[in-house]
């Protein structure tokens, strides 16, 4: 049986091909997001080493990347239907890589802003968007478990990418590191995706409207002045904004707190927890009404900021932070499910692509204003109360789903 004339009900089986894309995009997100993500906070010390720069310019350079990755990322949906799956992760892995080595090879402010320019194409090509919109190709009704299960390389991204990137720097010193990384990701990764990414199997689709299938440019116009897609865009970025923030800024506020021995196991008991909530959710997230789920993650992630404000013995702090870690994982996963249901087929890729550069630039600002509130007020307690009141808003917001809008339905403007 080809991959062409499998049926929907042939994703339930181990043997569906499907999962093995699952697989590959599991491995990519693990170097994805360890490099290009959780990698920032090992990239940034190390560059005001070795070259004396100030936090501020390399943070606006970070800045910057997921800006630059955001404005990118709204085009993935376009490209893989344009060029095919294969054609953008290779592309994206190869950005990476070479963002990668010539990472340890700068000695110019400027070669900074250009490496990570080049490091937003790869962010871009080979993490959410480009995952999501890979595993809508070959799935439909286990889209929400594949995508959970992919997703979890993101969380082993953090878990053991910056534990190895420090022990390489240790040994091989930052440029052989950053050669090593971007070696293992150019051997491991591009054979892998282009030996098992091929033609998704061919699906069913709804009738076109009279207009035949919407262009990205009607899919996008339209998703501006749809309340479905506007509550889920609004929502999901006011709490990546404070999620990001908070992540970011956890040690600092820790290591005061209960010392820094525990606020280490605090943070990794945070990751860990993101890992086991999606593995458990991925088992029964297609059955559920994903807008309440997302509501309840918003809220509990506001309770565990607010246990961590009030209370600093240690037990509260790891109970706080295994709390908000439950759902971190499942918040890339949602927006994703919910874009499913929703909303036509035809727009899943565009729709996802478009969520996914909103989030990114509005999370990107949220280290940030953070920061900034930290050093005005002097402690951790304002800022962090900003990001509860973020939390209990989008929590309402996600709850008005209003009435998705079919763009085949729209005349052409």
């Amino acid at each position: 049986m080809t991959a062409s004339s499998l049926s929907l009900a042939d994703e339930s089986s181990p043997r569906y091909p499907g999962w093995r894309i699952v697989a590959v995009c599991f491995v990519m997100a693990t170097f994805s997001w360890g490099l290009g993500f959780y990698g920032q906070s090992v990239y940034l010390p190390e560059l005001q080493r070795l070259h004396g720069w100030q936090t501020s310019w390399i943070s606006t350079a970070t800045t910057i990347y997921y800006l630059v990755g955001a404005a990118l990322v709204v085009f993935v949906g376009d490209a893989i239907g344009k060029i095919g799956a294969r054609v953008c992760l290779i592309g994206g892995v190869i950005c990476v890589a070479a963002a990668t080595a010539l990472l340890g090879h700068i000695n110019a402010l400027w070669q900074l802003y250009a490496v990570y320019a080049l490091l937003a194409c790869g962010w871009a090509g080979s993490s959410l968007g480009a995952i999501t919109n890979t595993l809508g190709l070959w799935f439909d009704r286990k889209r929400g478990m594949a995508i959970s299960l992919a997703l979890n390389g993101a969380s082993c991204g953090g878990i053991v990418g910056v534990p190895l990137l420090t022990a390489a720097i240790a040994h091989w010193h930052f440029t052989g590191a950053m050669l090593a990384a971007a070696a293992t990701v150019l051997l491991l990764l591009v054979p892998l995706i282009g030996l098992t990414v091929g033609t998704p199997p061919a699906r069913p689709r709804a009738a076109a409207g009279a207009n035949g299938n919407p262009s990205g440019a009607r899919i996008r116009a339209m998703a501006f002045r749809d309340v479905a897609f506007l509550t889920l865009a609004i929502a999901f970025a006011l709490v990546l904004f404070a999620q990001v923030g908070i992540i970011v800024h956890l040690i600092a506020f820790l290591d005061p707190v209960v010392g820094r021995e525990h606020a280490a196991i605090a943070v990794a008991l945070l990751t860990a927890m993101a890992m086991i909530g999606r593995l458990l959710f991925s088992i029964v997230i297609d059955r559920l009404n994903q807008r309440l789920v997302s509501a309840l993650s918003f809220v509990s992630q506001a309770c565990a900021l607010v246990i961590l404000i009030n209370l600093s013995n240690t037990t509260a702090v790891y109970f706080a932070c295994a709390l908000f870690g439950f759902s971190v994982g499942n918040l890339i996963t949602l927006p994703a499910l919910i874009v499913q249901r929703d909303f036509p087929a035809e727009s899943f890729g565009v729709l996802i692509s478009l969520n996914t550069a909103v989030t990114q630039v509005t999370y990107a600002f949220g280290p940030g204003v953070i920061g900034v509130l930290r050093d005005l007020t002097g402690g951790y307690t304002v800022p962090f109360m900003m990001c509860i009141a973020l939390e209990l808003t989008a929590a309402a917001l996600i709850m008005v789903r209003g009435r998705a809008a079919d763009p085949r339905r729209q005349a052409v403007a």
